[in-house]
């Protein structure tokens, strides 16, 4: 009996040895989460800059008779006339904001539906 227990770590050395060698029980290198996105480091004709479409953030509708309708559109607050870029908010629904740009009126809905419209719904009048 006190044999096997004084070759157990005699045999378990080389065995830990090999597995600390071995590729797969290395240390794997892990990315920064405070390091800046790799694209601030591109050059800047690497990629043309594409403009990004507004995103309805959220609805504020007071509960008095009469009162404000708010929208936040990419950070900013709006009512209905304020201007997003080149469009004009002329609606705000509980779900959704109404932008006119020119002739075409573009819903922007909180919640869209990701089966059906994954796109704006414009009508031309």
């Amino acid at each position: 009996m006190d044999r096997t227990l004084t070759f157990a770590p005699a045999l378990l050395a080389p065995v830990l040895m090999l597995s600390l060698a071995w590729p797969g029980a290395q240390a794997q290198a892990l990315d920064d989460p405070t390091r800046p996105p790799a694209a601030l480091w591109a050059p800047a004709s690497a990629a043309p800059v594409v403009a990004a479409r507004p995103q309805l953030q959220s609805v504020l509708i007071s509960t008095q008779p009469g009162g404000r309708r708010l929208a936040v559109i990419d950070g900013q607050t709006v009512r209905v006339g304020s201007k997003v870029g080149d469009a004009v908010v002329t609606e705000i629904h509980d779900t959704a904001v109404l932008l006119r740009r020119g002739k075409s009126l573009e819903t922007f809905k909180l919640y869209p539906s990701s089966k059906t419209d994954n796109k704006t719904d414009r009508k031309q009048e």
